[in-house]
């Protein structure tokens, strides 16, 4: 699987602060949910932290899931130093090109993208979801552990709760209770979904556990992968 639009990957932090500004005025954050069964793929990366150096390795895999049987129909993985430095809210760039080099492996197109990340809930409106869903013209969805911007309320304590991200009056995402009584998830859309719908398809991807299965199945590879 190719992208259908390419962008430099070397640029000062400036510069990427700008391409995201305008990569975002091409996220549309609209759309329904592919009706089952359908192929999902959860994209997982792994040494990108905080402290990296910029030629840290990064590995990033992708699992594709035939929903909702869960049987893998594909997979694919890349390996290659870090091209961009650590820099708060420029995580794709980080993350994209060796996501992009794995996705090149893949022998089927999935029907949608779950990245363990954020989508329009990100200061410019591109977090890693929404970037890799505009370059692939791909709906998807951004499922993160911790808020990067916006305000909340708690979300009731019983699984398929949520409650509405907003920033600046509107709404980014929805915090999403994907099992009683578990820390919640932070839901937003990458591309070609909308905010509803993304939260109510994540929940069902995660009919066990706090994470949606295609990431928490990605999570694991990679992490094996690490060694």
């Amino acid at each position: 699987m190719r992208p259908v639009l390419t962008h430099p990957w070397n640029l000062a932090p400036r510069d990427a602060f700008a391409l995201q500004r305008t990569l975002a005025s091409r996220v549309r954050a609209a759309g329904r949910a592919p009706r089952a069964p359908f192929l999902v793929a959860g994209c997982d990366a792994t040494g990108s932290g905080r402290w990296a150096r910029r030629d840290e390795e990064v590995i990033a895999g992708v699992i594709v899931f035939c929903y909702p049987g869960w049987e893998i129909v594909d997979s694919a993985w890349a390996r290659a130093p870090a091209p961009f430095p650590y820099v708060p809210g420029l995580l794709s760039f980080r993350e994209i090109p060796v996501y992009l080099e794995a996705l090149a492996g893949l022998r089927t197109r999935p029907a949608i993208l779950l990245c363990d990340g954020q989508g329009i809930a990100h200061p410019r409106g591109l977090g890693l979801a929404a970037h890799l869903g505009v370059l692939l013209d791909l709906p998807s969805i951004g499922v993160a552990k911790s808020r990067l911007i916006g305000t909340h309320r708690e979300p009731g304590r019983a699984r398929g709760c949520s409650v509405r991200l907003l920033h600046e009056g509107r709404a980014i995402g929805r915090v999403v209770r994907t099992q009683t009584g578990v820390k919640p998830l932070f839901v937003s859309p990458g591309h070609r979904i909308g905010i509803a719908e993304a939260a109510a398809l994540v929940v069902r991807l995660a009919p066990r556990y706090r994470l949606p299965e295609p990431t928490r199945r990605a999570h694991q590879w990679v992490g094996s992968l690490r060694g």
